[in-house]
């Protein structure tokens, strides 16, 4: 009789052993080889033949530089042509076979969490001109080994490994591919997980579990890698987000992937029906309920779009060049960004480097189950290990072109994430610059030019949201970061089923949604990293501050104007900035050293669009790690070793090493190197609308020239006229 039951929970186990390693290929598709060897050798598939895993889409070349994003690109004989060019399939293949020998690794068990070009010094960067040789290649490599986090740098030519000291700072690196997917599975080893399973109404094989970072709440978490898992039912959908067995929360152990403590406090919640949640057309049109409401559109270029992509990553459109990559933690970063002067023909320097450092997503319920959902996406999970393929015609339009990250797995092992990056153009019937002259005047003058843009996209599905970022360059020398969250909510299940059974007294920490369903309030916290070097790497950064001014008796017929007053800062506590609706200021980073003919300092300002500022209270766990988010703006002296907000090691971290705790050192920022910083936030109060999956809302800011050109950039560019646009035929009368 024991043996039969030990042999059925075998079974069970074994089932949904290979149920969840199904769904992480699902939710993600092109994870690392471990993953996809786990899944696919048992069944011959080609993932396991090496000859397959450094492909990916092989170039149709399109004016000779736009990848069909539907054929295979080998990726397995790339190599650097700019400093700044990620490490290559060989490279990473490199460090692996040197760290293999290193005394270290030897005869331990070790997990890569960071292999990446250790960029080099900034003046050798700016020096270096095409032709050049390349500075020597090094990567920057993060590891767990014998029960500690190191950082590594390897010399590609010599082999030599430098080892660093990473300081008394608490947390760990992120999360490896490795570490997320095994811990989903780790559950099944606890007999009282599954009997609750199976108590709970769900069968085994309909299981489909997240791994959560738990945050840090005390010494009662400290000294080892923790995290907490909680499951959902996949039960006739696949939005299994949407059937959460709530209130069940298991805690695991990171390195030995052993349960620590199983808490069940929701055993009176039922599971929500799978009606109605899920998403995919497929299903819409089964069910023939298809929306038929738009004709189809597309933007024709028969001449081929006006960029071109040089050595892989070298990106030169209009007036614009700049340096893309894609990266394991911030997802893209954008370098050497130059806008080429209307009047000089000279390229000049707008950004040395750009990206999106830290993602921090606090959900606003206290309770057992919920309270440390306060995620770090990028120091956590890697912002860019969590992009996925997109989608052509539909997450990017005809005539893109397609970019493909190259990562390391725990191993070492390098694997290709493809089409994780495109860069297009755009046009959305939107103006450049206009004027009609009223006819009051007797001129018949009518001037208007369109607005076509380069955007940069990528997209990461972290689980159940989806981010969308997009860099977009204007001909005017403006550039627009735009962040669009979509995807899926997370959340709560609940007994109620309509609003008039809640009691006055009982909060919800959100919205009922549907059946048994809360969407729990939450925010969303996208800190950039912009280190500027307008027209050089002296800068200064000010602040214009907008006064209301009194005329004095008799001086006007009016009573008050406004009046803007430059004050430059001095340190970086002078530029620590909350935004205020009704004490208005700009925000102007500029070269005092390079004056325009009439002798105003050249310079870009940042334009806040709409955003959100953080509410929790300063001393709150999350927001001590989060505290790059207590300001809207800050502005410190260029360091190379301060790029990410929440600090290097994220991972159940304190808060002692992020963004606010450097500012606190209020270092002179006056004409120097310095770096701005700029938080773009959301709440969201979830709706019905929201349900199964919500519509994309998207916010932005702006960095625009100021001072910067003499004039209007683009005066001389001509307007469209009907002869150099396609005719296209419609579909009856082709």
């Amino acid at each position: 009789m024991e043996h039969t039951s030990f042999l059925r929970f075998l079974l069970l186990t074994l089932a949904l052993g290979l149920t969840l390693l199904l769904f992480t290929w699902l939710t993600f598709p092109h994870a690392p080889p471990f993953a996809a060897e786990l899944l696919h050798c048992a069944t011959n598939s080609p993932w396991c033949t090496s000859k397959n895993r450094f492909q990916t889409h092989q170039p149709n070349l399109l004016n000779n530089h736009h990848p069909n994003p539907t054929r295979l690109r080998s990726h397995a004989h790339d190599a650097p042509r700019h400093p700044l060019d990620p490490l290559t399939v060989r490279e990473i293949s490199r460090v692996r076979t040197v760290l293999s020998s290193h005394a270290l690794f030897r005869a331990s068990a070790y997990s890569l969490h960071t292999v990446e070009l250790e960029e080099p010094q900034k003046s050798l960067v700016r020096g270096w001109r095409k032709g050049d040789p390349l500075p020597p290649r090094k990567a920057s490599v993060v590891v767990r080994a014998r029960g500690a986090s190191h950082v590594l740098t390897v010399d590609l030519t010599t082999d030599e490994v430098t080892v660093h000291r990473t300081g008394t700072h608490s947390g760990y690196p992120s999360m490896s591919m490795e570490d997320m997917t095994t811990a989903t599975v780790a559950p099944l080893s606890s007999a009282e997980f599954n009997r609750t399973i199976v108590t709970r109404g769900v069968d085994l094989t309909d299981l489909a579990c997240l791994p959560i970072s738990l945050g840090w709440y005390g010494e009662a978490e400290e000294g080892r890698r923790l995290i907490k898992v909680q499951c959902y039912s996949m039960k006739d959908t696949v939005n299994f987000y949407m059937r959460p067995i709530e209130g069940l929360t298991v805690l695991v152990d990171l390195d030995t992937q052993k349960v620590v403590e199983i808490s069940d406090k929701g055993r009176t919640i039922p599971i929500p029906k799978a009606s109605n949640t899920d998403y995919r057309y497929s299903k819409i049109e089964e069910h023939n309920r298809v929306m038929n409401i738009l004709n189809p559109i597309s933007i024709e270029q028969p001449k081929g779009p006006s960029f071109v992509v040089e050595d892989e990553h070298l990106v030169k459109w209009a007036n614009w060049e700049f340096h893309l990559k894609p990266d394991a933690r911030a997802g893209v970063i954008i370098s050497r960004a130059k806008v080429r002067d209307p009047d000089t023909g000279e390229l000049r320097d707008v950004m040395y480097k750009g990206l999106a450092s830290e993602l921090f997503v606090p959900y606003m319920d206290p309770t057992d189950a919920w309270y440390f959902k306060t995620y770090m996406d990028a120091g956590e999970y890697g912002f860019g290990l969590q992009a996925m393929p997109l989608d052509p015609l539909n997450d990017c339009p005809r005539n893109a072109y397609y970019m493909d990250g190259v990562f390391a797995a725990a191993d070492g092992t390098p694997y290709v994430r493809s089409n994780m990056i495109c860069v297009f153009e755009s046009y959305a019937g939107d103006i450049g610059w206009r004027h009609a002259e009223s006819p009051i005047t007797g001129m018949e003058v009518k001037e208007v030019r369109p607005k076509v843009t380069l955007v940069v996209r990528m997209v990461a599905s972290v689980a159940n949201y989806d981010y969308i970022v997009d860099w977009e360059f204007q001909t005017d020398g403006l550039i627009r970061i735009k962040v669009g969250l979509s995807g899926i909510l997370m959340v709560k299940g609940t007994q109620y089923e309509n609003t008039n059974q809640v009691p006055n007294q009982d909060n919800l920490y959100g919205t009922l949604l549907s059946e048994n369903v809360i969407g729990v309030i939450h925010d969303h916290y996208i800190t950039f990293y912009l280190d500027m070097d307008v027209d050089g790497t002296d800068n200064s950064f000010a602040k214009v501050h907008l006064q209301r001014v009194k005329t004095s008796q008799g001086e006007s017929p009016r009573r008050s104007y406004l009046k803007a007053t430059k004050n430059v800062a001095k340190t970086e506590k002078d530029a620590q900035i909350k935004l205020k609706l009704y004490d208005p200021s700009e925000f102007h980073v500029f070269n005092p050293t390079k004056k325009t003919r009439v002798g105003n300092p050249v310079g870009y300002k940042v334009v806040p669009g709409g955003t959100a500022a953080s509410l929790l209270d300063h001393d709150d766990p999350p927001q001590r790690r989060g505290a790059f988010t207590n300001n809207q703006i800050w502005v410190t002296p260029y360091n190379r070793s301060e790029q990410w907000a929440g600090g290097l090691f994220v991972y159940q971290s304190q808060g002692e090493d992020t963004l606010a705790v450097w500012s606190e050192r209020d270092r002179p920022i006056e004409n120097k190197d310095i770096v701005l910083w700029y938080t773009l936030g959301f709440h969201h109060v979830p709706c019905q609308e929201d349900y199964p999956i919500m519509p994309t809302v998207s916010s932005s800011f702006d960095l625009k020239p100021i001072n910067f050109f003499e004039s209007n950039p683009i005066l001389r560019i001509p307007p469209n006229v009907e002869k150099d646009l396609p005719v296209c035929k419609p579909a009856a009368s082709a």
